[in-house]
């Protein structure tokens, strides 16, 4: 689908996301021809400067993060003159002038507000959008994660944003949605009769959601004291990964079919007790260690660290869905920050062989296995059972392998750009809702709020490991492992 022309206003526009992330996508559509001769992008910060000044932070900060391959002058050129910057406060309604000037009054005009600001900015330049008279009927707004700091702050944030927005306007944004694995996660169980007679309780074991990261907190220590891995990751990344899995078909593809599913799972998780607090939640900490064969530091040791700091790097997470479908299956979380890889993937593990025809026991046998990976590669793969070559009937595991960039030749196309083209072209499906958002948090809250009271301190793992381990005793109760402790040496 054709993009409309567009003015997309960006707050934060000299931020590290729109530096690594936000500018770098849009150049890759532009040089892909998505978008329209005349649309503009217009970044707005908070210090003096003119825009030719602007462009040169653009070509010192975001130019590193566009590969090699895919970067050419010319394009690049004629990309960096749609950019216009302007110096406002977001939080002063009369400074907002020069965005008034630059921006085209045009009902052919899409116009977006992309918020990469802390969210407690959302509020005031959402109402200062509306005061002066910048918000229309057509007008639509991005909100970037984190997206509150526990359910009264989500609520606010709804309650706040949707005084100037009807819902049909607000995109909350979530990358892991846009990203190619996740859409083909959709097309698998839904595009397909095979595995949708699997896809329950009667057939699958548990289900593992892994994102890992090697680096540190890096120069985002200030966000992260105030945030740690539960709220920056688990509230909204990993529970919307488990959605996905745990979803009922929705009716068609439309925004508020997949979403209404959607929240079903999230109203569906059991509630915590102090009893299921206490077994099936695990936080920790890195301490100093080795990744790749570099010595790092430990959290409390990085450049403006708290020393006595007690936010969590690591959570691990045993949730579970009261539904028809999913009942007695568990589903086990976990992410975390200097583990032993890279990585992001969706585990479904079926149940083993009841009985062995072979000359094998079944503890011999592994059982099948579906991977979704979503990084560093796009791709899925389904673990069999085969027999070897040769005489006799010997079986080992063997792997069906899916690579999407391999299979299908294509350019690989990132996250934010897929969730770029879907905002400008007015479409929700991958987008959270206020209800979505809130009913996450309710699930959430009584985490933190168990750790506020108990107030112990995380649990410590070496960097370039996969965490605690009383990560492996929480999965190990129920007699399973995480996959890469279940993989054969």
């Amino acid at each position: 689908m054709a993009l409309t022309d567009f003015d997309l206003v960006l707050f934060g526009g000299g931020g590290d996301l729109s530096m690594r992330k936000l500018i770098p996508a849009l150049y890759a559509r532009d040089r892909a021809g998505d978008l329209p001769a005349t649309a503009q992008i217009i970044c707005v910060g908070r210090n003096e400067r003119s825009t030719a000044e602007f462009i040169e932070t653009v070509n010192e900060n975001a130019k590193s993060h566009i590969s090699e391959k895919t970067f050419s002058q010319n394009v690049w050129d004629k990309f960096c003159a749609r950019i216009k910057y302007i110096a406002l406060d977001a939080s002063d309604a009369t400074t907002y002038q020069p965005l008034n000037d630059v921006l085209r009054d045009s009902s052919s005009v899409t116009r977006v507000f992309y918020l990469a600001t802390p969210p407690t900015l959302f509020a005031s330049i959402c109402h200062n959008l509306s005061a002066r008279g910048l918000a229309t009927e057509q007008t639509r707004v991005v909100l970037e994660k984190p997206l509150g700091r526990d359910l009264a702050s989500a609520k606010q944030i709804n309650q706040e944003v949707s005084q100037v927005f009807k819902e049909s306007q607000i995109y909350r944004i979530d990358h892991y949605l846009g990203k190619e694995a996740v859409q083909n996660l959709l097309a698998l169980r839904f595009g397909n009769v095979l595995f949708e007679p699997l896809w329950r309780r009667e057939w699958i074991s548990d289900v593992q959601i892994t994102i890992a990261e090697e680096l540190g907190v890096g120069n985002r220590m200030g966000y992260y004291e105030t945030s740690g891995a539960l709220r920056d990751m688990m509230q909204n990344h990993l529970l919307q990964l488990l959605c996905i899995v745990a979803m009922e078909p929705p009716l068609s593809v439309t925004p508020d079919a997949v979403r209404d599913e959607k929240l079903k799972v999230l109203r569906s998780l059991k509630p915590f007790t102090q009893n299921t607090l206490a077994k099936n939640v695990v936080r920790g900490q890195y301490r100093a260690g080795h990744v790749n064969g570099v010595a790092v530091p430990a959290y409390r040791q990085e450049k403006t660290a708290d020393p006595d700091s007690n936010t969590e790097t690591f959570v691990a997470v045993k949730a579970e869905i009261d539904t028809w479908r999913w009942a007695g299956v568990p589903f086990y979380l976990r992410t975390g920050k200097r583990m032993a890889d890279q990585l992001a993937e969706i585990v479904v593990r079926f149940k083993s062989i009841p009985h062995s025809i072979f000359a094998q026991s079944t503890s011999s046998f592994q059982p099948n296995c579906l991977v979704i990976r979503l990084q560093p590669d796009d791709g899925l793969q389904l673990n069999l059972m085969a027999k070897t070559p040769g005489d006799g009937m010997r079986l080992k595991p063997v792997e069906l392998e899916l690579d999407f960039a391999e299979t299908f030749k294509a350019p690989r196309m990132d996250a934010y750009e897929r969730l770029l083209l879907d905002v400008l072209r007015g479409q929700l499906t991958l987008f959270m809702r206020s209800d979505e958002l809130e009913a996450a948090w309710e699930w959430v809250e009584p985490i933190l709020r168990y750790w506020e009271q108990e107030g112990n301190e995380p649990l410590p793992y070496a960097s370039g490991t996969w965490g605690p381990a009383a990560s492996s005793s929480l999965i190990g109760r129920d007699g399973l492992q995480w996959r890469e402790e279940a993989l054969p040496e």
